[in-house]
């Protein structure tokens, strides 16, 4: 694989003892690859990132692996925080959000696979340790984005998939409703490894994980609404893990 390099200035050492157990997939956000490496170089941005991979599938190494990146901020996943502590950060180059959500070309994500598929065995990284930002951040962040190819890394074997439920009419749980049916939800989704305490109250927490959620498992509609859609996707995901 080839990788050249770029160093970042802005990393520290991970705490002693800290294994490296996840990877986090972002997208830039930013309209081309170099502004993005110079704004990860950048000492007042204060972001950095362990490898970023080009439109054009070149991969940059920005960090070194044994060293702690900023670019998870804060974060929760099975009730750990501060996942900049134990991840590998790799940020793709892509508008995002902001930029007109331009599809993830071929190349990149190819190259994107390999890189994983290189870190999950040097490191020993379970393939459903492969998240991404919004999973880790849903109140905060929704890269990689509802267009990312998930399913096309899944059948490489990195991160976890399943054929979405259809949408269908049936009952919802949305922001604002109460009850055991909430609770359930909740603990559903903090189960897969959301951070999401059970309260059984529909808050804005919530509704921000459910769609994180639908971006990630089920990003034909992402609308923070749980739907009869959503919940038969997660009931299909937890049973991959019993």
């Amino acid at each position: 694989m080839n990788i050249r390099e770029r160093l970042s200035p802005n990393f520290n050492e991970r705490p002693k003892g800290a294994a490296i157990d996840m990877i986090v997939l972002h997208y830039t956000g930013m309209q081309s690859a170099e502004g993005a490496i110079e704004r990860l170089c950048d000492t007042a941005s204060q972001v950095s990132s362990h490898y970023l991979i080009d439109e054009q599938g070149r991969i940059t190494r920005m960090v070194p692996d044994e060293k702690r990146a900023w670019h998870a901020g804060v974060s929760n996943w099975m009730g750990k925080s501060d996942l900049n502590n134990c991840s590998i950060g790799i940020e793709i180059a892509n508008g995002g959000h902001d930029f007109g959500q331009p599809p993830y070309p071929q190349m990149q994500i190819l190259a994107l696979i390999g890189l994983c598929r290189d870190l999950m065995a040097r490191h020993g990284i379970p393939s459903k340790r492969v998240l991404g930002h919004s999973d880790i951040a849903p109140a905060r962040k929704e890269d990689p984005g509802e267009w990312f190819p998930w399913d096309v890394l899944a059948s490489a074997g990195i991160g976890q998939w399943v054929e979405p439920a259809p949408i269908e009419d049936g009952p919802e749980l949305a922001e604002g409703d109460r009850g055991d049916t909430v609770a359930e939800l909740q603990f559903r989704l903090a189960s897969f490894g959301y951070g999401l305490e059970v309260l059984g109250v529909y808050d804005v927490q919530t509704k921000a994980v459910v769609a994180a959620f639908q971006r990630h498992f089920r990003p034909v509609k992402v609308d923070g609404v749980a739907d009869v859609s959503t919940i038969a996707t997660l009931v299909k995901l937890l049973a991959l893990k019993s």
